[in-house]
């Protein structure tokens, strides 16, 4: 089985998988609530819609929740058919990621550093944060995810990753809590995100906030 790792605490849970079977295989445990969109053609892409559904169900399952399915709203997030409970969705093949909560909105993103985030970093990150990053791959593969995780707590596109989606400074470790803010209009919602640096791919999340 490769559920690489699952983390519960009470009203939620989050996971790792890494995918290792074929497209029949995990059809076959999401059948007759999922499958593959007509759309999605590359067979990496197959791969990771059908086992970020595994893995939603597998966390369901933990939390003895009954699994019918996945739906998106108007924005594309997820969310479990039936259920009135918060969900996240992440994948880089050969890796998935998702992030249940019972209460609160979540946002969870994970990413392979790759070169290619120099290139974007200037785009994306404000002046502090692209300081902040400097020649480090890593960190701003953390930063990145931070952002993305950020966009999905929020729920909706409209934001501007480099001016509505900040990510204070922080010292660059294996694993860690980093706040970011989410800036619309006059409004500020502070997050708090932690993240784990693995050998191969990057996994920032928004953490349980008290209510």
């Amino acid at each position: 089985m490769p559920l690489e790792k699952i983390v519960q605490e009470p009203g939620r849970a989050w996971a790792l998988w890494r995918i290792s079977e074929t497209e029949s295989e995990l059809s076959a445990q999401v059948l007759p609530y999922e499958t593959v969109p007509d759309t999605l053609v590359h067979p990496n892409k197959r791969l990771e819609f059908l086992a970020g559904r595994v893995l939603v169900k597998t966390i369901m399952e933990k939390m003895n929740l009954s699994f019918q399915g996945i739906t998106k709203d108007e924005f594309g997030k997820p969310s479990p058919r039936g259920l009135g409970v918060h969900l996240s969705l992440s994948h880089s093949y050969p890796y998935a990621g998702a992030l249940l909560d019972l209460n609160q909105p979540v946002g969870i993103d994970l990413e392979q550093p790759k070169d290619k985030l120099f290139r974007i970093a200037p785009r994306v990150f404000g002046p502090e944060e692209l300081q902040d990053a400097g020649t480090s791959l890593a960190k701003h593969c953390i930063y990145w995810c931070a952002k993305e995780a950020l966009l999905k707590v929020y729920g909706k596109k409209d934001l501007v990753f480099s001016e509505n989606l900040l990510i204070s400074p922080f010292r660059e470790e294996m694993e860690g809590d980093i706040r970011g803010r989410i800036i619309v209009k006059d409004s500020v919602t502070m997050i708090s995100l932690h993240y784990i640096v693995y050998p191969n791919f990057v996994v920032v999340f928004n953490q349980s906030e008290k209510i």
